[in-house]
């Protein structure tokens, strides 16, 4: 690419954003069958939910870079604004589907672990409408933009929660 994909201050932008979230994982609700019986860790395990989420997650990334250089050619800033926006949410809402076994629709999360995460994803779609958007570089994205890039995360969440089924079928903990 002929440019960087986000600049140092958006990517530090992102990372503030997404901890939000992740902050109040310490108090989310675990489904009951994990705590019937204790269990130990295992690295292998753990190991092998890394492989299997992060190759997946990289596959949404490059999917993601292709869609905006293709819709956005030339737009260096829309390119980030999207790429910001697909980062924070898709980063926030897959917390919900991995956190548990069962489909994320099937499992209540905790009540501040939800919050906060709806409201990440609601001032991440705003925020690039607002004046404290142009600092950071970023621009306004139009409504299909932001109904594709809508697309690319629910192809996500989808194509997580079917690995997801897959790989506890297959890897036992």
């Amino acid at each position: 690419m002929p440019f960087l994909p986000l600049l140092p201050t958006q990517i530090l932008l992102t990372n503030l954003l997404t901890d939000f979230p992740e902050m109040t994982i310490a108090t989310d609700t675990v489904d009951e069958e994990l705590v019937e019986e204790p269990h130990r860790w295992d690295i292998n395990f753990i190991r092998k939910f890394m492989m299997v989420f992060g190759f997946t997650s990289s596959v949404f990334d490059y999917l993601t870079f292709g869609v905006l250089l293709f819709l956005l050619p030339g737009m260096v800033e829309q390119f980030r604004t999207g790429w910001f926006i697909e980062s924070v949410i898709s980063a926030s809402m897959i917390v919900l589907v991995i956190r548990s076994r069962k489909p994320f629709f099937r499992s209540k999360p905790g009540k501040y672990l939800l919050l906060a995460t709806m409201l990440i994803v609601v001032f991440t779609l705003c925020f690039p409408l607002t004046p404290f958007a142009a600092p950071f570089g970023f621009k306004p994205l139009s409504i299909n933009i932001i109904l594709i890039i809508g697309a690319v995360i629910g192809l996500y969440i989808f194509m997580a929660e079917t690995i997801k089924k897959i790989f506890y079928k297959k890897v036992k903990f």
